[in-house]
């Protein structure tokens, strides 16, 4: 079992007077929270709150870029070139970047969101692009990536800083990609079996498969995803069994692969 691991979450993704996830309860839990730049999700005063917040939790600042798509919530694949992808990438971590520093913080790493962090782990010349704009902004960076896709070939051969995130409350496909949230069990609930899964992760140092095939990875940060039903309670509970098991919850310190 290894003794460290950070816990991310999604957030920040409201809108006006719309909310989205339990943001404040989860910066109680987590150690690092990617924060949605207004493509997908977010306005300036929701990412400034949450900014604020996570500042004050003295939680890690990642930058949540998307598609721009705020009716679909960037979960809505869209066609897109390479140079568009790194324009947009750079621009969001700009926004995030300007907002965090305004709240007396900094932006430490990068998440890719939705549709375009599921596109990107299957065509590595989009990763690529992507990754390159948020390094062309901020060469010292941490790039989230999900672990064992095409993120991670792309970050390997940038050779930044990189994070390898697997998901708790996700189940997986054999190439490491995320089963479609359409699919019957794409998303768990339970808070039980998503802690017995992840610290089987833990000690086997790999992704487990829906199938039960295991793909050996580094696993430097786990995610939750704070609009799923039940977030505050699920996070709770891993973070309970991750310490009750002996593993630290830490902000990840981001190693070339």
């Amino acid at each position: 079992m290894q003794a460290q691991v950070d816990l991310n979450a999604d957030m920040g993704e409201g809108f006006g007077p719309w909310p989205m996830g339990a943001d404040a309860a989860l910066l109680n839990v987590i150690s690092s929270a990617n924060i949605a730049c207004g493509f997908h999700a977010s306005d300036p005063d929701v990412m400034a709150t949450t900014m604020e917040r996570a500042v004050a939790g003295e939680v890690g600042i990642g930058a949540h870029p998307g598609l721009p798509d705020l009716q679909g919530f960037g979960r809505r694949r869209m066609e897109i070139s390479h140079s568009s992808a790194t324009n947009l990438v750079r621009y969001q971590l700009g926004a995030a970047q300007a907002m965090a520093a305004a709240a007396g913080g900094a932006v430490r790493h990068l998440k890719l969101h939705g549709a375009l962090a599921n596109m990107a782990a299957e065509d590595e010349a989009l990763a690529t692009a992507c990754y390159e704009g948020a390094l062309s902004v901020n060469p010292d960076i941490i790039v989230m990536v999900l672990a064992g896709t095409r993120q991670e070939a792309a970050a390997r051969k940038l050779g930044c800083r990189v994070a390898s995130e697997i998901f708790a409350d996700r189940a997986y496909n054999d190439d490491c990609t995320l089963v479609d949230r359409r699919l019957p069990g794409a998303v768990l609930h339970d808070a039980d079996v998503v802690a017995a899964r992840i610290l089987a992760m833990l000690e086997a140092g790999a992704i487990i498969a829906e199938t039960g095939a295991r793909i050996p990875t580094r696993i430097d940060t786990i995610c939750l995803h704070g609009d799923t039903q039940g977030a505050v309670d699920l996070a709770v509970a891993l973070r309970a069994g991750l310490e009750d098991a002996g593993v630290e919850i830490a902000q990840f310190e981001g190693s070339p692969l």
